[in-house]
Protein backbone atom coordinates (compact mmCIF):
# COMPACT_ATOMS: atom_id res chain seq x y z
CA UNK A 1 0.00 0.00 0.00
CA UNK A 2 0.86 3.76 -0.65
CA UNK A 3 2.18 5.50 2.01
CA UNK A 4 -1.25 7.50 2.16
CA UNK A 5 -3.33 4.20 2.20
CA UNK A 6 -1.04 3.39 4.82
CA UNK A 7 -2.13 6.34 6.78
CA UNK A 8 -5.61 6.07 6.58
CA UNK A 9 -5.76 2.08 7.50
CA UNK A 10 -3.75 3.70 10.44
CA UNK A 11 -6.27 5.68 11.10
CA UNK A 12 -9.52 3.28 10.99
CA UNK A 13 -7.57 0.85 12.93
CA UNK A 14 -6.19 2.45 15.80
CA UNK A 15 -4.14 1.26 18.93
CA UNK A 16 -5.03 -1.00 21.26
CA UNK A 17 -4.56 0.92 24.74
CA UNK A 18 -4.10 -0.88 28.39
CA UNK A 19 -5.26 -4.36 28.27
CA UNK A 20 -8.35 -3.49 26.24
CA UNK A 21 -8.37 -6.63 23.63
CA UNK A 22 -9.18 -4.20 20.78
CA UNK A 23 -9.54 -0.17 20.60
CA UNK A 24 -12.48 1.46 22.28
CA UNK A 25 -14.46 4.29 21.20
CA UNK A 26 -17.66 6.55 22.44
CA UNK A 27 -20.69 6.94 20.44
CA UNK A 28 -22.76 10.11 22.34
CA UNK A 29 -26.05 10.85 21.37
CA UNK A 30 -26.51 14.18 23.02
CA UNK A 31 -28.92 12.57 25.41
CA UNK A 32 -31.35 14.91 26.62
CA UNK A 33 -32.43 14.19 30.26
CA UNK A 34 -35.68 15.50 32.08
CA UNK A 35 -34.99 18.23 33.73
CA UNK A 36 -32.25 19.40 31.97
CA UNK A 37 -31.72 21.09 28.20
CA UNK A 38 -30.19 20.64 24.62
CA UNK A 39 -27.49 22.86 25.72
CA UNK A 40 -26.79 20.60 29.23
CA UNK A 41 -26.52 18.14 26.78
CA UNK A 42 -24.10 19.30 24.19
CA UNK A 43 -21.90 20.52 26.84
CA UNK A 44 -21.99 16.79 28.18
CA UNK A 45 -21.11 15.99 24.79
CA UNK A 46 -17.61 18.58 25.16
CA UNK A 47 -16.79 16.92 28.71
CA UNK A 48 -17.32 13.26 26.64
CA UNK A 49 -15.09 14.04 24.05
CA UNK A 50 -12.31 15.33 26.06
CA UNK A 51 -12.44 12.29 28.62
CA UNK A 52 -12.31 10.04 25.36
CA UNK A 53 -9.01 12.13 23.91
CA UNK A 54 -7.25 12.27 27.60
CA UNK A 55 -8.13 8.78 28.62
CA UNK A 56 -6.98 6.82 25.27
CA UNK A 57 -10.21 5.91 23.75
CA UNK A 58 -9.70 6.23 19.82
CA UNK A 59 -12.65 8.01 18.69
CA UNK A 60 -16.12 9.83 18.94
CA UNK A 61 -18.41 9.57 16.94
CA UNK A 62 -22.18 11.59 16.78
CA UNK A 63 -25.25 10.40 14.89
CA UNK A 64 -28.07 11.86 13.30
CA UNK A 65 -31.56 11.85 14.69
CA UNK A 66 -34.55 13.79 14.18
CA UNK A 67 -37.70 14.77 16.19
CA UNK A 68 -37.02 12.99 19.13
CA UNK A 69 -36.91 14.87 22.47
CA UNK A 70 -34.16 13.33 24.21
CA UNK A 71 -31.60 13.05 21.63
CA UNK A 72 -29.79 16.55 20.61
CA UNK A 73 -27.63 15.39 17.61
CA UNK A 74 -29.96 16.19 14.58
CA UNK A 75 -26.87 18.15 12.89
CA UNK A 76 -23.66 15.71 13.55
CA UNK A 77 -21.32 18.36 11.25
CA UNK A 78 -22.14 21.52 13.62
CA UNK A 79 -21.51 19.21 16.60
CA UNK A 80 -18.53 17.41 15.53
CA UNK A 81 -16.82 21.21 14.43
CA UNK A 82 -18.08 22.39 18.14
CA UNK A 83 -16.43 19.10 19.79
CA UNK A 84 -12.89 19.85 16.77
CA UNK A 85 -12.38 23.19 18.69
CA UNK A 86 -12.34 21.43 22.08
CA UNK A 87 -10.02 18.55 20.87
CA UNK A 88 -6.94 18.08 19.46
CA UNK A 89 -5.87 14.63 18.64
CA UNK A 90 -9.39 12.48 19.25
CA UNK A 91 -10.90 11.16 15.51
CA UNK A 92 -14.19 11.98 15.16
CA UNK A 93 -17.11 11.24 13.23
CA UNK A 94 -20.46 10.27 12.18
CA UNK A 95 -21.88 7.15 13.62
CA UNK A 96 -23.44 7.97 11.11
CA UNK A 97 -25.16 10.72 9.01
CA UNK A 98 -28.25 9.56 6.76
CA UNK A 99 -27.22 9.66 3.22
CA UNK A 100 -30.35 9.55 1.87
CA UNK A 101 -31.57 12.54 3.90
CA UNK A 102 -28.68 14.57 2.19
CA UNK A 103 -27.54 15.51 -1.13
CA UNK A 104 -23.87 14.21 -1.62
CA UNK A 105 -22.47 17.59 -2.62
CA UNK A 106 -23.87 18.89 0.50
CA UNK A 107 -22.77 16.42 3.04
CA UNK A 108 -19.04 16.37 0.98
CA UNK A 109 -19.05 20.57 1.46
CA UNK A 110 -19.86 19.85 5.32
CA UNK A 111 -17.26 17.02 6.08
CA UNK A 112 -14.09 18.63 3.70
CA UNK A 113 -15.03 22.07 6.09
CA UNK A 114 -14.64 19.27 8.78
CA UNK A 115 -11.44 17.55 7.43
CA UNK A 116 -9.53 21.16 6.72
CA UNK A 117 -10.50 22.39 10.37
CA UNK A 118 -9.30 19.07 11.92
CA UNK A 119 -6.74 17.34 9.65
CA UNK A 120 -6.30 13.94 9.69
CA UNK A 121 -8.62 13.43 11.73
CA UNK A 122 -12.11 12.89 10.53
CA UNK A 123 -14.77 9.73 9.75
CA UNK A 124 -17.67 9.91 8.01
CA UNK A 125 -20.28 6.91 8.88
CA UNK A 126 -23.21 6.32 6.43
CA UNK A 127 -26.29 5.07 7.02
CA UNK A 128 -29.51 4.38 4.55
CA UNK A 129 -32.81 4.58 7.40
CA UNK A 130 -33.99 8.02 8.16
CA UNK A 131 -32.84 8.32 11.61
CA UNK A 132 -36.53 8.83 12.37
CA UNK A 133 -40.16 8.48 11.61
CA UNK A 134 -41.83 8.05 7.87
CA UNK A 135 -43.40 11.72 8.03
CA UNK A 136 -40.21 13.42 9.60
CA UNK A 137 -38.72 11.98 6.57
CA UNK A 138 -40.26 12.95 3.84
CA UNK A 139 -40.16 16.88 5.50
CA UNK A 140 -36.25 16.36 5.08
CA UNK A 141 -36.12 14.62 1.81
CA UNK A 142 -39.26 16.77 0.39
CA UNK A 143 -40.16 12.98 -1.27
CA UNK A 144 -43.09 10.75 0.33
CA UNK A 145 -40.63 8.04 -1.81
CA UNK A 146 -38.91 6.77 1.46
CA UNK A 147 -38.18 3.21 -0.17
CA UNK A 148 -36.63 4.87 -3.37
CA UNK A 149 -34.16 7.07 -0.92
CA UNK A 150 -32.89 3.52 0.78
CA UNK A 151 -32.84 1.97 -2.89
CA UNK A 152 -31.05 4.69 -3.93
CA UNK A 153 -28.40 4.60 -1.53
CA UNK A 154 -25.66 2.59 -3.61
CA UNK A 155 -25.42 5.28 -6.26
CA UNK A 156 -25.74 8.51 -4.06
CA UNK A 157 -22.42 6.94 -1.99
CA UNK A 158 -20.94 6.89 -5.27
CA UNK A 159 -21.69 10.34 -6.24
CA UNK A 160 -20.46 11.64 -2.50
CA UNK A 161 -17.17 9.12 -3.10
CA UNK A 162 -16.68 11.35 -6.45
CA UNK A 163 -17.32 14.49 -4.91
CA UNK A 164 -14.86 13.99 -2.12
CA UNK A 165 -12.10 12.61 -4.28
CA UNK A 166 -12.64 15.22 -6.66
CA UNK A 167 -12.30 12.80 -9.59
CA UNK A 168 -15.81 13.08 -11.54
CA UNK A 169 -14.69 11.75 -15.32
CA UNK A 170 -14.56 14.13 -18.08
CA UNK A 171 -17.88 14.58 -19.95
CA UNK A 172 -19.72 14.12 -16.68
CA UNK A 173 -22.61 16.76 -15.55
CA UNK A 174 -20.67 16.91 -12.25
CA UNK A 175 -17.23 16.93 -13.87
CA UNK A 176 -16.79 20.91 -13.07
CA UNK A 177 -18.24 21.07 -9.63
CA UNK A 178 -15.92 20.85 -6.72
CA UNK A 179 -16.67 20.28 -3.46
CA UNK A 180 -14.97 22.90 -1.61
CA UNK A 181 -13.02 22.56 0.89
CA UNK A 182 -11.42 19.45 -0.92
CA UNK A 183 -8.83 18.51 -2.68
CA UNK A 184 -9.52 20.46 -6.33
CA UNK A 185 -7.20 18.85 -8.75
CA UNK A 186 -6.02 21.27 -11.21
CA UNK A 187 -6.46 24.63 -9.00
CA UNK A 188 -3.91 27.67 -10.17
CA UNK A 189 -1.46 27.40 -8.37
CA UNK A 190 -1.14 23.27 -8.72
CA UNK A 191 -1.91 22.52 -5.17
CA UNK A 192 -5.05 21.11 -3.25
CA UNK A 193 -7.13 22.91 -0.45
CA UNK A 194 -7.03 19.78 1.57
CA UNK A 195 -4.13 17.23 1.68
CA UNK A 196 -6.54 14.36 3.16
CA UNK A 197 -9.99 13.31 3.00
CA UNK A 198 -12.49 12.02 5.50
CA UNK A 199 -12.38 8.29 5.90
CA UNK A 200 -16.18 6.71 4.41
CA UNK A 201 -17.36 3.99 6.94
CA UNK A 202 -20.74 2.16 6.08
CA UNK A 203 -22.59 1.90 8.54
CA UNK A 204 -26.52 -0.63 9.43
CA UNK A 205 -28.20 -2.97 11.70
CA UNK A 206 -28.62 -5.45 9.00
CA UNK A 207 -26.94 -7.15 5.81
CA UNK A 208 -27.57 -4.82 2.89
CA UNK A 209 -24.83 -2.14 4.21
CA UNK A 210 -22.34 -5.27 5.62
CA UNK A 211 -22.49 -6.81 2.24
CA UNK A 212 -21.95 -3.04 0.77
CA UNK A 213 -18.92 -2.01 2.74
CA UNK A 214 -17.19 -5.40 1.99
CA UNK A 215 -17.67 -5.63 -1.31
CA UNK A 216 -15.81 -1.79 -1.52
CA UNK A 217 -13.42 -2.75 0.78
CA UNK A 218 -15.04 -0.20 3.14
CA UNK A 219 -15.12 -0.45 7.10
CA UNK A 220 -18.12 -1.53 8.79
CA UNK A 221 -19.86 -1.07 11.83
CA UNK A 222 -22.64 -2.77 12.83
CA UNK A 223 -25.51 -1.51 15.48
CA UNK A 224 -24.86 -4.22 17.79
CA UNK A 225 -26.71 -1.94 20.43
CA UNK A 226 -30.41 -2.10 18.98
CA UNK A 227 -29.91 -5.11 16.53
CA UNK A 228 -28.19 -7.56 18.69
CA UNK A 229 -29.69 -11.04 17.18
CA UNK A 230 -28.06 -9.55 13.68
CA UNK A 231 -24.77 -9.14 14.41
CA UNK A 232 -22.74 -12.20 13.89
CA UNK A 233 -24.51 -12.86 10.57
CA UNK A 234 -23.92 -9.06 9.39
CA UNK A 235 -20.04 -9.44 10.16
CA UNK A 236 -19.83 -12.87 8.40
CA UNK A 237 -21.38 -10.98 5.45
CA UNK A 238 -19.06 -8.28 5.39
CA UNK A 239 -16.32 -10.63 6.16
CA UNK A 240 -17.23 -13.17 3.62
CA UNK A 241 -18.04 -10.16 0.92
CA UNK A 242 -14.65 -8.49 1.31
CA UNK A 243 -12.88 -7.30 -1.35
CA UNK A 244 -9.21 -5.52 -0.75
CA UNK A 245 -9.39 -1.65 -1.88
CA UNK A 246 -7.20 1.32 -1.51
CA UNK A 247 -8.57 1.96 2.15
CA UNK A 248 -7.84 -1.56 3.45
CA UNK A 249 -6.03 -4.54 2.77
CA UNK A 250 -8.50 -6.36 5.25
CA UNK A 251 -12.06 -6.39 6.57
CA UNK A 252 -12.76 -4.19 9.42
CA UNK A 253 -15.47 -3.99 11.82
CA UNK A 254 -16.38 -2.62 14.68
CA UNK A 255 -19.94 -2.66 16.39
CA UNK A 256 -21.71 -0.09 18.34
CA UNK A 257 -22.58 -1.69 22.45
CA UNK A 258 -24.67 0.01 25.35
CA UNK A 259 -22.75 -0.39 27.90
CA UNK A 260 -22.98 1.66 31.19
CA UNK A 261 -20.28 1.42 34.13
CA UNK A 262 -20.85 2.52 38.19
CA UNK A 263 -19.14 2.18 41.76
CA UNK A 264 -22.63 0.53 42.73
CA UNK A 265 -23.92 -1.75 40.09
CA UNK A 266 -27.61 -0.88 41.38
CA UNK A 267 -26.97 2.14 40.26
CA UNK A 268 -25.68 1.34 36.76
CA UNK A 269 -28.96 -0.69 36.61
CA UNK A 270 -31.36 2.23 37.80
CA UNK A 271 -29.27 4.78 34.80
CA UNK A 272 -29.80 1.41 32.28
CA UNK A 273 -33.34 1.27 33.05
CA UNK A 274 -33.69 5.29 31.95
CA UNK A 275 -32.69 4.78 28.82
CA UNK A 276 -34.46 1.22 28.41
CA UNK A 277 -37.68 3.41 29.00
CA UNK A 278 -36.89 6.24 26.96
CA UNK A 279 -36.57 3.59 23.69
CA UNK A 280 -39.75 1.88 24.74
CA UNK A 281 -41.82 5.45 24.67
CA UNK A 282 -39.63 5.97 21.41
CA UNK A 283 -40.72 2.26 19.79
CA UNK A 284 -44.69 3.00 20.54
CA UNK A 285 -44.84 6.43 19.46
CA UNK A 286 -44.34 8.36 22.58
CA UNK A 287 -41.08 10.06 22.06
CA UNK A 288 -39.77 12.00 24.73
CA UNK A 289 -36.88 13.67 27.36
CA UNK A 290 -34.92 10.46 28.87
CA UNK A 291 -36.36 10.14 31.96
CA UNK A 292 -34.88 10.52 35.65
CA UNK A 293 -34.27 7.33 37.81
CA UNK A 294 -36.72 7.88 40.02
CA UNK A 295 -39.58 8.66 37.08
CA UNK A 296 -38.11 5.39 35.63
CA UNK A 297 -38.04 3.00 38.96
CA UNK A 298 -41.58 4.18 39.93
CA UNK A 299 -42.99 3.29 36.38
CA UNK A 300 -45.61 0.46 35.72
CA UNK A 301 -44.80 -1.76 33.06
CA UNK A 302 -47.65 -3.42 31.41
CA UNK A 303 -46.54 -7.58 30.91
CA UNK A 304 -45.85 -6.84 27.27
CA UNK A 305 -43.49 -3.40 28.14
CA UNK A 306 -41.74 -5.09 30.56
CA UNK A 307 -40.77 -7.83 28.20
CA UNK A 308 -39.75 -5.16 25.82
CA UNK A 309 -37.68 -3.87 28.78
CA UNK A 310 -36.01 -6.59 30.09
CA UNK A 311 -35.43 -7.83 26.32
CA UNK A 312 -33.25 -4.61 25.79
CA UNK A 313 -31.35 -4.61 29.37
CA UNK A 314 -30.24 -8.10 28.39
CA UNK A 315 -27.97 -6.33 25.58
CA UNK A 316 -26.39 -3.56 27.94
CA UNK A 317 -23.50 -4.41 29.03
CA UNK A 318 -23.66 -3.34 33.00
CA UNK A 319 -22.71 -3.38 36.78
CA UNK A 320 -19.35 -2.38 38.45
CA UNK A 321 -16.25 -1.91 36.38
CA UNK A 322 -15.05 -5.58 36.07
CA UNK A 323 -18.53 -7.10 35.19
CA UNK A 324 -18.67 -4.40 32.61
CA UNK A 325 -14.56 -5.11 31.26
CA UNK A 326 -15.71 -8.72 31.13
CA UNK A 327 -19.06 -8.19 29.17
CA UNK A 328 -16.98 -6.35 26.66
CA UNK A 329 -14.47 -8.96 26.42
CA UNK A 330 -16.57 -11.63 25.74
CA UNK A 331 -18.75 -9.40 23.18
CA UNK A 332 -15.54 -9.22 21.22
CA UNK A 333 -15.05 -12.66 21.71
CA UNK A 334 -18.73 -13.68 20.32
CA UNK A 335 -18.42 -11.65 17.48
CA UNK A 336 -14.28 -11.09 16.35
CA UNK A 337 -15.34 -7.17 15.94
CA UNK A 338 -11.74 -5.35 15.29
CA UNK A 339 -12.88 -2.49 17.72
CA UNK A 340 -16.49 -1.56 20.40
CA UNK A 341 -18.04 1.80 20.13
CA UNK A 342 -19.64 2.04 23.03
CA UNK A 343 -22.71 4.05 23.84
CA UNK A 344 -23.86 5.08 27.52
CA UNK A 345 -27.45 5.99 26.57
CA UNK A 346 -28.61 7.04 30.46
CA UNK A 347 -30.34 9.75 31.91
CA UNK A 348 -27.84 11.68 34.24
CA UNK A 349 -24.73 12.99 32.53
CA UNK A 350 -22.42 12.45 35.58
CA UNK A 351 -23.06 9.15 35.11
CA UNK A 352 -22.29 8.86 31.69
CA UNK A 353 -19.28 10.67 31.87
CA UNK A 354 -18.37 8.60 35.13
CA UNK A 355 -18.62 5.70 33.39
CA UNK A 356 -16.56 6.22 30.81
CA UNK A 357 -14.13 6.88 33.04
CA UNK A 358 -14.38 3.33 35.05
CA UNK A 359 -14.41 1.39 31.75
CA UNK A 360 -11.11 3.37 31.24
CA UNK A 361 -9.91 2.51 34.56
CA UNK A 362 -10.92 -0.95 33.83
CA UNK A 363 -8.68 -2.06 31.11
CA UNK A 364 -5.10 -0.04 32.84
CA UNK A 365 -6.19 2.97 29.75
CA UNK A 366 -3.49 6.13 30.86
CA UNK A 367 -4.88 8.47 33.39
CA UNK A 368 -3.88 11.85 31.27
CA UNK A 369 -2.76 11.77 27.97
CA UNK A 370 -1.42 14.91 26.72
CA UNK A 371 -2.85 16.67 23.77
Amino acid sequence: MADEERRTDHDIRGTVRGSAPVPLSVLDLATVGSGLTATDALRTSVEIARTAETRGFHRMWVAEHHSMPGVASSSPAVILAHLAAHTRTLRLGSGGVMLPNHAPLVIAEQFGTLEAMAPGRIDLGLGRAPGTDGATAAALRRSESLHEGADEFPRQLAELTRFLDDDFPDGHRYARIHAIPGPVQGSADGGVQSPSRPVIWLLGSSGFSARLAGELGLPFSFAHHFSAANTVPALALYRDSFRPSAVLDKPYASIGVSALAAEDPEQARRQVLTGALAMLRLRTGRPGLVPTPEEAAAYRFSPMEREFVDSWITNVVNGDPDTVRSGLDDLVARTGADELVITANAHTPAARLRSYELIADAYGFPKDIAG
